[in-house]
């Protein structure tokens, strides 16, 4: 028999920007006391106004973690020094192991620039333990058709981007066990999520109205942080709601951040900015 997590935090989102002048609403990574190991950021971007998004982020560098990418709406391009290109639509995922040494840009493709509309996507950072921050980079690609649904009836169906649920196998391959659902719910309907007993938890609403545990939800964009006691999370769908489910076993290590690196230590954070500026990260052409 499931036990249900609690309710035991929200972390509001904050309005800022990133990037060349992207408007975002940041949650996760706001600041050092708002982390869930292993996650260290979550952005949520959703804009029709081209000003708030159209300039993206220009190359810059990675180091020490897992960068996240889940197109909603609209249309990117990204590039990194290795030679790796994707082109992200709705629905479509850039899973990106920077580890040792990323250089990338992430851009509007032309024909999305000129037309402008709405923009709308999730990224998520997620953290390496220190025996993996300064292995070889990798890079997945995964376009929307590839990922399976989960299907919970009628009125309830989600999509299983990493991790597995109700026997679902999500595509993207992790080094941290980690859980990433994203979850469509009619309104007035009712579901329970599994969540393994080891992982840390939050939910994000990204549409809709909805409860946890009986809770209202309190607000699109933020996270909602889950208790460590039990193994599932109910949620009730007020309105048509979307939904992200995240969960992940903590590393259980310190971290350094400075930027776009994050390590273990401070002095791991000097040596990275050094690599970084003397051109050993990479450069994109």
């Amino acid at each position: 028999m499931s036990t249900t997590r609690a309710l035991q935090r929200v972390i509001t989102a904050q309005r800022t920007s990133d990037g060349a002048g992207v408007t975002l609403n940041r949650s996760l990574g706001q600041s050092q006391f708002a982390r869930l190991d292993p996650f260290l950021m979550l952005d949520e971007f959703g804009s029709d106004r081209p000003d708030e998004y159209i300039a993206g982020f220009p190359a810059h560098p990675h180091r020490g973690f897992e960068t996240v990418t889940y197109m909603l709406a609209g249309r990117m391009r990204h590039e990194d020094h290795l030679g790796n290109v994707g082109l992200l639509g709705a629905g479509d995922v850039q899973w990106m192991t920077a580890a040792s040494g990323v250089v990338h840009e992430e851009l509007h493709t032309p024909e999305f620039s000129k037309t402008g509309g709405v923009f709308e996507a999730v990224q998520l950072w997620v953290n390496l333990p220190a025996s993996h921050k300064m292995s070889a980079p990798r890079y997945q690609g995964i376009v929307s058709g590839g990922i399976p649904i989960a299907d919970l009836g009628p009125k309830a169906s989600g999509r299983v981007i990493a991790g597995a649920w109700e026997g679902v196998q999500g595509p993207a391959y992790t080094v941290t066990p980690i859980n990433v659902f994203d979850l469509d719910l009619m309104a007035d309907s009712r579901v329970t999520i599994p969540i393994p007993e080891r992982h840390c938890s939050g939910v994000v609403l990204l549409h809709g109205d909805a409860e946890i545990q009986g809770q209202p939800y309190p607000g699109e964009a933020h996270i909602a942080v889950l208790s460590r006691d039990g193994d599932a999370v109910t949620l009730h769908a007020k309105t048509n709601a979307k939904l992200l489910i995240l969960s992940g076993e903590p590393i259980n290590e310190p971290v350094a951040s400075y930027g776009p690196f994050v390590m273990n230590t401070r002095e791991e954070i000097m040596q990275a900015m050094d690599d970084y500026r003397a051109g050993r990260m990479g450069h994109l052409s």
